[in-house]
């Protein structure tokens, strides 16, 4: 049985083929939305808060995101923005996941240069 920290290793590693499908079909909605990119992935990372997502969704969306233009500033920003929309019991779980997400991808960067 594999657990969620060694499948979000693999992914950090970069061995995930669904989620590499998964970024495909969101780069052809990105084309199809008329948004520019950084609106689209600030919209995008709102909705996955709204949702309460899971973990993996913001390792795919976030490096999207970056790789857009998005700084770290305009993601605080928008979860200001929605705060009192979604309230802050999904914007305080998000930052938990995205933190864990960042430390498991940071424990698996360093396992691979040992």
């Amino acid at each position: 049985m594999t657990t969620p920290q060694a499948t979000l290793s693999s992914v950090a590693q970069g061995d995930a083929p669904v989620l590499e499908q998964l970024v495909e079909m969101n780069l052809d909605s990105l084309e199809s939305s008329g948004l520019d990119p950084k609106t689209y992935f600030l919209v995008r990372l709102a909705a996955l808060v709204a949702m309460d997502a899971a973990p993996a969704s913001y390792v795919i969306n976030l490096g999207m995101a970056a790789d857009a233009g998005v700084t770290l500033e305009e993601a605080q920003g928008m979860l200001v923005a929605i705060s009192p929309v979604v309230g802050s019991a999904r914007v305080a779980s998000a930052a938990g996941k995205v933190l864990r997400c960042f430390g498991v991808a940071v424990a698996a960067e360093m396992a691979a240069e040992q």
